[in-house]
């Protein structure tokens, strides 16, 4: 399934009018045709995926995610993610919100208001579809990085990846209260 992740993504990544040459294993250029046949590379571009899944799943089981900054900028990001996307659900997320043309089209001009503040902000990242899971194949869809952070982001905000702070031993899990922010929810 990793074979074709790569022409996948640059064509998701495109159906935004995003490039993804920035912040892609070796350098992807935007003409996906000319790595179609390199497996090396997709495999690499995956993996560098799947990492920073890992990665931000262990960190929200390990630190409190309502305190956790993921950006410089992340109230910018979750107020214009609270404008653009009011009352989108974000505890378990509808891929039509993420996939479709209309859904692209409204996508397309917040990614690119957050192309200089945020690095690799078009970088493929996945994000999982329901809040209380962890990641799995079925609970996770490619997205650009700014995505990612405006979901998880508010998710933090909002408390939804609470279930997944797991304390270390000898501490007690703070009581923290839900976000009561008006927005997407």
């Amino acid at each position: 399934k990793t074979i074709h992740m790569a022409t996948a993504l640059e064509d998701q990544l495109a159906a935004l009018g995003l490039q993804s040459s920035s912040g892609v294993p070796g350098g992807i250029s935007s003409d996906s045709s000319k790595y179609e046949n390199d497996a090396q590379l997709e495999l690499q571009w995956a993996m560098k995926c799947w990492h920073h899944s890992e990665t931000y799943f262990k960190l929200i089981s390990s630190v409190d995610p309502s305190t956790l900054r993921l950006t410089s900028v992340d109230d910018f990001i979750f107020r214009q993610f609270k404008k653009k996307f009011k009352g989108m659900k974000i505890d378990v997320l509808n891929e039509d919100d993420l996939k479709t043309d209309e859904a692209k089209a409204r996508w397309r001009p917040f990614c690119k208001l957050h192309e200089s503040m945020v690095e690799d902000y078009n970088f493929g990242t996945l994000v999982r579809l329901d809040s209380s899971r962890g990641y799995a194949e079925d609970n996770a869809i490619l997205v650009a990085r700014i995505q990612f952070y405006a979901i998880e982001i508010a998710r933090n905000r909002r408390g939804f990846n609470n279930c997944h702070y797991k304390p270390k031993v000898g501490q007690t899990a703070s009581e923290v209260p839900s976000n009561s922010e008006d927005g997407a929810s």
